[in-house]
């Protein structure tokens, strides 16, 4: 018997919390019984996990890049795909900004379709805007509407997000327990063995907020000398990041990785997680800290659902630079490493978990389909 095949549609396949959470389910789900195909936008470069999806089976199908100009084209793209491929009976979007558009489409054809919050907030500009306005439909035009907090189910869906089924960001805890030799040989690579390691993992975009975490990290190099800045991840801003540090002659304290598959033994050389998001779904990031053992600085705009150990501090997101840089620095005196595991098992982030609930889930749609 073939596997049911289930179409996962994103914005990409790089690096990212919702992409992140895809793949960790991919990699762990029975893929004789159920497998993923993609869309994602058309992008010349390889995306990050490109190559590890062919390999697990998958098919890969860039879309247009939805620009609301293009409505027409981009909805005879959808409704041609999908008339050409019967096998899709269910259809999980992530891409929320165009997801009227496909659901839609899908929805005429009597598929199954699924609408999944990744996210609790949006930028303020007329480009946020006009992303709120297509997403609102959703919460009606969907069949199920998926989160992955309830702070995303209620800002993606309103008072229809209370329905909304929780599906946890969860992670394979195992790569990220602490391990001593992975820590010095890390420190090694980056040469950072006498340094205390302040460290951010990120998409190097306005919501990661990496102009504020610049701010806060020269306030800290004024008072502390042996201190560095790891930041993992890649993205638009980078750049201007990078610029920024040169400007503020940082260029010898802040080091850039770009993107990394490596991140849980990043995380093992880092001293100390530094996360001040405008705003997050869930954190994904801040939960694979906690289970490397990292004591962690929060904004206050992070999910709860996030918090899973007593290792996390949070701070107010309109706080002063000076503030945060006081709160990064009572830990420079170092931290002792704590296993986390049991916490994250407890808490339902253990991969496990969350690959049952979503096999079940696709299963239960599956025969409901052909009932």
């Amino acid at each position: 018997m073939s596997p049911i095949r289930v179409l996962q549609v994103l914005a990409s396949l790089n690096r990212g919390g919702a992409e992140t959470m895809i793949m960790n389910v991919y990699r762990q789900i029975n893929r004789r019984q159920i497998q993923f195909d993609f869309i994602v936008n058309e992008n010349k470069d390889p995306y990050d996990y490109e190559k590890e999806v062919r390999e697990l089976g998958g098919r890969i199908y860039p879309a247009p890049r939805f620009t609301i100009t293009n409505y027409l084209p981009y909805k005879r793209y959808w409704e041609q795909l999908l008339m050409t491929h019967p096998e899709w009976r269910i259809i999980h979007g992530h891409h929320t900004s165009p997801a009227l558009i496909y659901l839609n489409a899908a929805k005429s054809m009597n598929r199954v379709t699924i609408a999944h919050s990744h996210t609790a907030g949006g930028e303020k500009s007329l480009k946020s805007m006009m992303k709120v306005i297509l997403r609102y439909p959703l919460r009606y035009i969907a069949d199920h509407l998926l989160a992955c907090s309830t702070s995303a189910a209620k800002w993606m869906f309103g008072k229809r997000g209370d329905s909304a089924q929780i599906i946890k960001n969860a992670i394979d805890i195992n790569k990220f327990i602490f391990n001593e030799i992975v820590r010095n040989e890390k420190r090694r690579e980056f040469q950072i063995e006498e340094h205390f390691v302040i460290g951010h993992v990120g998409r190097f975009q306005i919501p990661k907020n990496h102009q504020f975490l610049i701010r806060i990290f020269k306030i800290i190099t004024e008072r502390k000398k042996d201190v560095r800045l790891m930041l993992v991840g890649d993205g638009e801003l980078r750049p201007a990041i990078e610029h920024k540090v040169n400007e503020l002659g940082l260029a010898d304290k802040v080091i850039f990785t770009g993107s990394r598959s490596d991140i849980p033994e990043l995380l093992q050389a880092m001293d100390l997680f530094v996360f001040p998001s405008r705003f997050e779904g869930l954190g994904l990031a801040v939960v694979e800290a906690q289970a490397a053992g990292l004591p962690c600085i929060v904004a206050n705009t992070i999910p709860t659902e996030a918090y899973v150990t007593d290792q996390i501090e949070e701070v107010a997101i309109d706080a002063s630079a000076d503030i945060w840089a006081e709160s990064i620095i009572r830990h420079c005196k170092g931290n002792e490493r704590k296993s986390s595991t049991e916490q994250i098992k407890a808490s339902g982030f253990a991969i496990e978990e969350t690959v049952n609930q979503l096999t079940n889930f696709y299963m239960e749609q599956y025969k409901l389909f052909n009932s």
